[in-house]
C-alpha cells in the first residue's frame, strides 16, 4: 500500500520502515543459510562445498537483480513522493517489462555456461558434479527469483516494506521444510538443495500475486503501463545498472576470494564459503539501511525536503556502525562457535575462526558506505556507489587477499582482512564526495541537487 514517508520523525520513520527490511533481510539470509546447514547434516565436506559454492553463485546473480531493481525503488519513490501517480504507474510496468525479458535471457546463458562458471570458480573435483547439479536447477528458477525481487522493489518504493517481508518468510518456511524433504528425507544432496530454492521462490512469488491482485496500493496499472516507453526504461537503467554492476563487482572481487581459497584446499573452500554465509547476517543491519535510506531519500527528494534525506543518511549510518561494533566484538570472543554450527571438521572450524576474525571488521565499516550509496542512488548518483566500489575491489581487495594468501599459506586472517580495507578505502572516498557536494551547495545557496521534471523523474546534478 502507498506511504507518504515525508513527515512526522526522521528517526522514527527510518527505523520502522527499515524493521521490515530487516527481518526480510535475515529471512532470506536464514533461507539461503538453510540449504548449507541441512546438507552438512545429511552430506559430506564435498557437498557442503558444492552448495557453498553454488549459493555463492547465485548470491552474486540475485544482488545484481536487486541493485538493477533499484532504479524501480528510486523512481516510484520520486513519483509517489511528488504526487505523481501516472509516472509511478509506468515506473512499475515497465519494471515489469524490462525485468521478465531479462530474465528469460539470462536464464538462458546461464544454463549454457552451467559447466564454464564452475570451472571458473575453481571447484574442488570431489564438488564439481554437485556444484553443476546444484546451479542447473537454480537457473531453471531465476525468472521466479526475478519476479520476486521486482514485486519486493515496487512495493517499497510505494513506501510499503512489510509485504516483502511476508513474501520472503513464506519462501523461508517453504524452503526449510523442503530441504527436510528433499535432502534428509529422499537423500538427493545438492539437486535437492537446489530445488528446494527453487520451488520456495515459486510458492512466494505465486502468494505475493495474490496479495498484489486483493490489496488496493493507491496506484492503477493500465495495459499501457507495461508498453516500453524510452525516458522510463532509461531512468530504471540509469540508477540500477551502476548498482547492478557495483553489486556484481562486489561479488565477483568475493569470488576472486572464494577461487583463492578453493585453491588452497577443500577445507579452506569449506572455511571461506561458511563464513561468507555468516557474514551474511552480520550485513543484515548495513543492507537494510542502504535499501531504506535509498528508498525513503528518494520519497523525500521528490518531495524537494533535502534536509530529511541527509538526516536519514547519518542516522543510519549510525545505527549501522553500533551494529558492526557489536559484531566485531563477539566473532572476536568465540567464532569457532558459529563456524561449528554448519561443519564438525575441525580443521574448517579452525580456519573459518582465523578467516572471520578479519573479515568481520568490515560489518562497521560497509554499513557507513552502504547508506552512502544508497543516499546518493535516491538522487540519481549510482554512479558515484559504482566508482567507489570498483577502486576498492581493483586497489585492495584482491590484491590484498592474492598477496595475504601467497605470503600466510598457514592462516586465512590476512586474506579476511582484504574485504575490511577495501571497504576503508569506500568510506573515504564516499565521506569526501559528500563533503564535496555539500561544500557547493553551501556556496551555490541552492540544494546541488534536483529532481528531474520530466517523466523519467531521475534526481540529476546542478
Amino acid at each position: 500500500m502507498e506511504k507518504n514517508l515525508t513527515t512526522g520523525s526522521v528517526f522514527k520513520t527510518l527505523l520502522y520502515f527499515s524493521l521490515p527490511y530487516l527481518l526480510a533481510y535475515f529471512l532470506q539470509t536464514l533461507y539461503g543459510m538453510a540449504d548449507l546447514f541441512i546438507i552438512g547434516q545429511y552430506n559430506g565436506v564435498e557437498s557442503t562445498t558444492a552448495v557453498s559454492i553454488g549459493s555463492q553463485v547465485m548470491h552474486m546473480l540475485t544482488v545484481m537483480i536487486v541493485g538493477l531493481a533499484m532504479g524501480a525503488t528510486v523512481m516510484i519513490g520520486q513519483a509517489v513522493g511528488a504526487g505523481k501517480k501516472e509516472q509511478a504507474s509506468l515506473a512499475i510496468g515497465n519494471t515489469i517489462t524490462l525485468f521478465m525479458i531479462l530474465s528469460v535471457i539470462v536464464t538462458a546463458v546461464l544454463l549454457i555456461a552451467v559447466r564454464s562458471i564452475v570451472t571458473v570458480m575453481s571447484t574442488p573435483a570431489e564438488a564439481v558434479s554437485g556444484t553443476v547439479a546444484y546451479l542447473t536447477v537454480c537457473f531453471i528458477g531465476v525468472p521466479f527469483i526475478t519476479a520476486y525481487n521486482i514485486i519486493s522493489s515496487i512495493f517499497r518504493g510505494m513506501g510499503d516494506s512489510k509485504s516483502p517481508m511476508y513474501f520472503i518468510a513464506v519462501a523461508c518456511v517453504a524452503n526449510i521444510a523442503l530441504d527436510y524433504l528433499l535432502i534428509g528425507g529422499l537423500g538427493l544432496g545438492p539437486v535437492g538443495a537446489a530445488l528446494g530454492t527453487t520451488l520456495s521462490q515459486t510458492i512466494s512469488v505465486i502468494v505475493s500475486l495474490v496479495v498484489i491482485l486483493k490489496k488496493k496500493t493507491g496506484i492503477t496499472l493500465t495495459a499501457t503501463a507495461f508498453k516500453p516507453r524510452r525516458e522510463t526504461m532509461g531512468g530504471l537503467l540509469k540508477i540500477g545498472i551502476p548498482i547492478a554492476m557495483q553489486d556484481g563487482f562486489i561479488q565477483i572481487a568475493f569470488i576472486v576470494i572464494t577461487i583463492i581459497a578453493n585453491r588452497r584446499g577443500l577445507n579452506d573452500a569449506a572455511a571461506v564459503g561458511i563464513v561468507e554465509k555468516i557474514i551474511g547476517i552480520l550485513f543484515l543491519v548495513p543492507s537494510s539501511m542502504l535499501q531504506s535510506v535509498s528508498a525513503l531519500s528518494a520519497q523525500n527528494v521528490g518531495a524537494g525536503k533535502h534536509d530529511r534525506a541527509r538526516r536519514t543518511l547519518f542516522y543510519a549510518s549510525a545505527m549501522s556502525v553500533l551494529w558492526g561494533l557489536a559484531a566485531v566484538i563477539l566473532m572476536q570472543i568465540d567464532a569457532e562457535t558459529f563456524i561449528g554450527l554448519f561443519a564438525d571438521n575441525a580443521e574448517v572450524i579452525r580456519l573459518g575462526g582465523q578467516y572471520m576474525r578479519g573479515y568481520v571488521w568490515d560489518s562497521a565499516l560497509a554499513g557507513i558506505h552502504f547508506c552512502f550509496s544508497g543516499y546518493f542512488c535516491a538522487y540519481g548518483l549510482s554512479g558515484i556507489s559504482f566508482i567507489h566500489n570498483s577502486l576498492s575491489i581493483v586497489c585492495v581487495r584482491i590484491p590484498v587477499a592474492y598477496f595475504a594468501s601467497k605470503y600466510f599459506t598457514d592462516t586465512l586472517f590476512p586474506m579476511g582482512l582484504a574485504s575490511t580495507a577495501g571497504s576503508a578505502l569506500s568510506v573515504v572516498i564516499c565521506v569526501g564526495v559528500f563533503v564535496w557536494l555539500e561544500r557547493r551547495r553551501r556556496n551555490l545557496s541552492f540544494p546541488i541537487f534536483h529532481v528531474n521534471k520530466k517523466c523519467k523523474n531521475t534526481g540529476s546534478l546542478l
